[in-house]
């Protein structure tokens, strides 16, 4: 397995809120998507918030320690799930803190200090989490470029909050949620999903020969729209598609156009989905 071509560097788009006290597991446990009952510390797992109505508020890491869970989120929402999950408190013997660290990414993980196998994709490297000022700024656009060509998203370019429902952001596929745990928030939704098969829209990576698809493009096949461009990175991007309106356009032969040209579907290789491809394509 090859690892993306990167340095270790600081994500300035990330921050940390610590969940600690007794009563920790517990807490995070009856509110996340994930299972995390049987973390041990240095183990982490990829998961959300979501909305009573199922569809995505927050999605994190979370990594547990001796003495806390740490959540690696996104920064522009950093204050918004700390509120969120101050709400959910109650009377929970849990304290909840705005963390002054950095995180980073690595090629590998390191010997030492805090950092963790990114859980959604090995390719993607190590996760760091360290003191304010001691990861080094970077050129993060390799990194960038591979989770876009490995079909993963990212919380603030793809799928923001309140817009997209676990399975048309991949979190199925990659160990966010847990059909096996107790309740947790929007869980009857995702789980009624699941089973019935409804989830007809996913992120999936892309190629644009010509050029570079511009976010918010628009994806057609036939003059019918079957999806939106989200993050690029020169000729490769994320689109969510309708996987079924994907499928019809391939058994008609019909090409798939965005506003700079010809686009082709991939399918990433942890998909445990099925995604219509050209024979050639296959």
């Amino acid at each position: 397995m090859q690892r993306l071509p990167f340095a270790t560097q600081r994500l300035p788009s990330r921050a940390v809120i610590s969940v600690a006290g007794e009563g920790a597991k517990e807490f995070l446990q009856n509110l996340v998507t994930a299972d995390i009952d049987t973390l041990e510390p240095g183990q982490a797992t990829y998961s959300a918030l979501l909305q009573p109505q199922g569809k995505i508020l927050f999605d994190f890491f979370i990594l547990a320690e001796n003495g806390r869970y740490a959540i690696d989120c996104s920064k522009a929402q950093k204050a918004d799930l700390l509120k969120r999950l101050s709400f959910y408190k109650l009377r929970a013997k849990v304290s909840l803190s705005d963390s002054d660290e950095d995180v980073g990414i690595a090629p590998v993980k390191p010997a030492n200090g805090l950092s963790y196998t990114d859980p959604r994709a090995a390719q993607l490297g190590a996760r760091l989490i360290a003191r304010k000022g001691d990861l080094p700024q970077g050129d993060a656009e390799a990194y960038r470029g591979g989770r876009i060509r490995l079909g993963i998203a990212d919380t603030d370019e793809d799928i923001g909050s309140g817009e997209l429902f676990p399975h048309e952001a991949n979190l199925d596929q990659l160990g966010a949620v847990s059909f096996k745990k107790g309740c947790f928030i929007g869980q009857e939704v995702v789980s009624r999903m699941e089973h019935r098969g409804t989830a007809r829209n996913r992120i999936v990576p892309v190629y644009s020969p010509k050029g570079s698809a511009a976010k918010g493009s628009v994806v057609t096949a036939d003059g019918k729209t079957i999806g939106t461009v989200l993050s690029s990175s020169d000729r490769d991007a994320l689109a969510l598609i309708r996987l079924d309106r994907l499928k019809d356009a391939v058994g008609a032969q019909e090409g798939l156009l965005t506003e700079a040209g010809p686009i082709y579907v991939r399918k990433p290789g942890w998909a445990r989905f099925d995604v219509a491809l050209p024979k050639d394509d296959e």
